[in-house]
């Protein structure tokens, strides 16, 4: 987990994003690492730099085999959470993100996410 907060801050970093900025991606890494740990089957993280018409900005892709959210819309309540924990994730990865997409089926799930440097 630590290697990925680590590659989010040096990619925000090499792309000029201020340091709130760094941290935010470093944060969203964090939880969406965490997520994969805790509830998912073969999980992975991909970070990548990308462009777009905000600029340049970092990608993280988090993709897993499974089980998969149930409820997607409950999920990204605050305050819900199927793990016992504080149940600001997902949530709080939205927040955090400049984009955020999220699908999820039986066989995996995914989220896709972008920070645009600032």
């Amino acid at each position: 987990m630590e290697q990925a907060r680590r590659k989010a801050r040096q990619l925000a970093t090499s792309l000029a994003c201020n340091l709130t900025c760094a941290e935010e991606l470093a944060l969203a890494v964090t939880e969406l690492g965490t997520n994969l740990l805790r509830y998912a089957r073969d999980g992975e993280l991909v970070l990548s730099v990308v462009q777009g018409p905000s600029g340049e900005g970092v990608r993280v892709e988090s993709h897993d085999a499974g089980p998969g959210i149930r409820d997607l819309e409950l999920a990204m309540q605050d305050g819900f959470s199927t793990g016992g924990g504080l149940g600001s994730g997902l949530p709080g990865v939205r927040r955090l993100m400049d984009e955020f997409e999220l699908s999820s089926t039986a066989s995996g799930t995914e989220v896709v996410a972008t920070k645009w440097a600032h």
